[in-house]
């Protein structure tokens, strides 16, 4: 039951993404999707995994460590160094780093936290 609801949370995500990306303006293009994104990461993966939550700060951890090191890449300028010219592949990876991308990375993993935090919790004995 688990899987189907991050499952079915992950594919209403995707599709709100790939609407903001293709009719999105303002602040929701701007920050809306990139709070987003790593609430979409977070069920993605728990839709493949998720059972046995012991440590359960590691994964949203991990999701805010990646989206953190492709924003850094964005700023080395990876999308022009390894010669990506395709539109779709730019817009994914993204072209310009941004520090308020970061911090609102650092707003959408918070209910990822949470979220795996009380699984843990439901998850131990007593």
């Amino acid at each position: 039951m688990r899987r189907l609801i991050f499952g079915l949370m992950t594919l209403i995500l995707l599709g709100t993404e790939v609407l903001i990306a293709l009719y999105g303006h303002g602040w929701v293009r701007i920050y809306l999707g990139d709070v987003l994104v790593v609430i979409l990461l977070y069920t993605l993966i728990r839709t493949i995994f998720p059972y046995k939550i012991r440590r359960w700060y590691l994964l949203p951890a991990a999701i805010l460590l990646f989206a953190f090191a492709v924003e850094f890449l964005q700023l080395w300028g990876i999308c022009d160094r390894l010669g990506i010219t395709n539109r779709f592949l730019r817009t994914v990876i993204g072209t310009g780093f941004s520090k308020i991308d970061l911090a609102c990375y650092l707003i959408g993993i918070i209910p990822c936290f949470i979220s795996d935090f009380l699984l843990a919790k439901s998850n131990s004995p007593g």
